[in-house]
């Protein structure tokens, strides 16, 4: 589940952040060197960005790479090595509509 809740933070940021750049899905995949559809995925959540494609996604809507992250943290804790965890910073948060 948590990662369900950090694939749609960073959607939700993505899908503002272009819309304020006015650019349409097509527009931002070809700025950025993806497909549409790769666009459409990490805006719906179903997707999480490798490091190169944020990098990407950022310099195309010129923007900081942490922009698209807003809202999400990682706090070292007890987790086991392979296991990942983090939390939604919401004191950050940028809302997930």
């Amino acid at each position: 589940m948590a990662s369900q809740e950090c694939a749609a933070c960073f959607a939700a940021n993505l899908r503002r952040r272009r819309r304020v750049a006015g650019f349409s899905q097509e527009e931002l995949g070809r700025r950025s060197g993806l497909h549409r559809t790769a666009i459409g995925l990490l805006e719906r959540g179903a997707r999480m960005p490798r490091v190169d494609t944020l990098v990407k996604l950022a310099a195309a809507l010129e923007i900081q790479p942490d922009m698209l992250i807003e809202g999400i943290s990682w706090t070292p804790g007890d987790a086991q090595p392979g296991e990942f965890s983090f939390a939604l910073d919401r004191t950050r948060s940028v809302g997930l509509s």
